[in-house]
């Protein structure tokens, strides 16, 4: 009997040195790239639209982290709550308001403009302006930060569409299929601009 409370309490040491270990309280070792797409721990994914945006930061669902090209510092100073604020006084200013020139100061002051997500809504907004080349130059280089963020694919499809490049917009429509299946919103809402007539206005 006493043997057997002496495998008690060394068995209970074990446990607790095995909870309090730092891989096992970091949540050990998921996540990478298999696949890639949005950052399952970036709060600003999946922040907007091109359709109806919705004013809040959800994450989307099922999806793998990808870090390619962010600095060592940037994911903590991106959780900083004085960027929040800023961007979503910007996403307010794009949505909201559509005042475009400001929101693209705001996005700029905010010091993260190779983070793939504000990048993505500078292009967003120099598009929305007619500034084209400018917008090519933002969601390419939103792309060159995360080469999956499905969201860029998107709004870079519908800049492909305003220029004329049909064959560009498809092949946009393929790298988001690759990157989140044909059922996500960002899937849906570049092949309905796609069904439309050549020469139809988009309200993107």
């Amino acid at each position: 009997m006493f043997s057997g409370m002496i495998r008690l309490v060394a068995l209970g040491t074990f446990a607790a040195a095995l909870l309090s270990s730092p891989a096992f309280a970091a949540g050990g070792g998921g996540g990478g790239g298999g696949g890639g797409s949005i950052s399952s721990t970036d709060p600003y994914a999946g922040a907007y639209s091109d359709q109806k945006p919705q004013p809040t930061y959800p994450k989307r669902p099922g999806t793998k982290a990808t870090q390619k090209g962010k600095k060592p510092g940037n994911q903590s100073s991106i959780g900083d709550p004085a960027f929040a604020a800023g961007y979503r006084a910007a996403y307010d200013t794009i949505y909201e308001r559509n005042d475009y020139a400001a929101a693209i100061a705001q996005l700029k002051s905010l010091g993260h403009d190779d983070h793939p997500n504000v990048a993505n809504l500078i292009g967003y907004s120099y598009r929305k302006l007619g500034d084209y080349e400018q917008s090519k130059v933002w969601y390419e280089r939103a792309l060159q930060a995360d080469p999956n963020h499905v969201l860029t694919w998107q709004y870079y499809g519908l800049w492909q569409l305003e220029r004329g490049n049909r064959e560009q917009a498809l092949y946009h429509l393929g790298r988001i299929a690759s990157i989140c299946g044909t059922d996500c919103e960002e899937y849906r809402s570049l092949a309905a601009a796609l069904d439309k007539p050549t020469g139809t206005a988009l309200v993107y």
